[in-house]
């Protein structure tokens, strides 16, 4: 008995290391939870930087829109800049064709009926008052618009307001500089031309024209409440010109 009791208590000697040894474990699932809400966070950054990413590309799409819509206007505009460099030279050679027909001219009010200033008519002050010289060079410049060289013409004026600076024909032929520079699409020396005829000839017979040729060129310019200015100035100050009739017909058309 004493021997069987021994042999239990070594045998228990032996089982009860085996018996801690053998002992469940218990798994610590903090660092799982951790780790998994870890990865969790990571994975939400993530998610909004899809969508911060996406808010971009919309807000590049809609500044893509805009961008074209803007290159559309302006596609629209320089268009309109053209048809109206295509009206003036257009009109230019209307009347040039008219003055050829009438034997040489200028119309004193903007329309297409010559002046009986430039057909050898004396009661035009202006030619009136010229010397033999100053008509001879006008002349020649002039001759040089009708046979449509306008290059020629161009450089004739030029010479013409340079070397004459006292005749009376020179705010005549600073207003076809202003016609033959706008023909060329010349728009700012064209401008100043006009802009010249009216400030330093305000008694000429040209004024009125070149008043409207003035507001045209504005219009052109992308300037239009100047050009609606100067339109307006026409009609209320040279109420009975053909010019102050062209103007209301281009501010009707043109809605300004």
């Amino acid at each position: 008995m004493k021997h069987s009791l021994k042999g239990l208590c070594g045998a228990g000697a032996l089982v009860l290391p085996l018996s801690v040894w053998a002992a469940p474990v218990v798994e610590d699932l903090s660092a799982n939870q951790q780790s998994n809400l870890y990865q969790q966070t990571q994975v939400r950054p993530e998610a909004g930087g899809n969508l911060v990413l996406f808010n971009q590309l919309q807000d590049n799409q809609r500044q893509i829109q805009e961008l074209r819509g803007q290159i559309e206007e302006l596609r629209y505009q320089l268009e309109q800049q053209k048809n109206f460099a295509q009206e003036r030279y257009l009109e230019l050679e209307k009347r040039i064709s008219g003055f050829a027909a009438s034997g040489g001219g200028n119309t004193a009010q903007g329309g297409g009926t010559p002046s009986s200033a430039e057909q050898g008519d004396n009661s035009d002050a202006a030619v009136a008052a010229a010397d033999q010289e100053d008509r001879q060079a006008y002349q020649a410049a002039f001759q040089k618009v009708q046979a449509r060289d306008f290059d020629a013409a161009l450089t004739a004026f030029e010479s013409f307001v340079k070397n004459h600076p006292d005749s009376p024909l020179r705010a005549n032929g600073y207003y076809w500089l202003g016609e033959l520079y706008s023909a060329r699409s010349e728009l700012e020396p064209a401008a100043q031309a006009f802009t010249t005829v009216i400030e330093d000839y305000p008694q000429s017979n040209k004024v009125p024209d070149a008043l409207y040729k003035l507001g045209l060129l504005k219009a052109r310019q992308g300037q239009p409440e100047a050009s609606k200015q100067l339109l307006n100035r026409v009609q209320q100050e040279y109420p009975d010109s053909n010019a102050a009739s062209m103007a209301g017909d281009f501010l009707n058309q043109s809605g300004l």
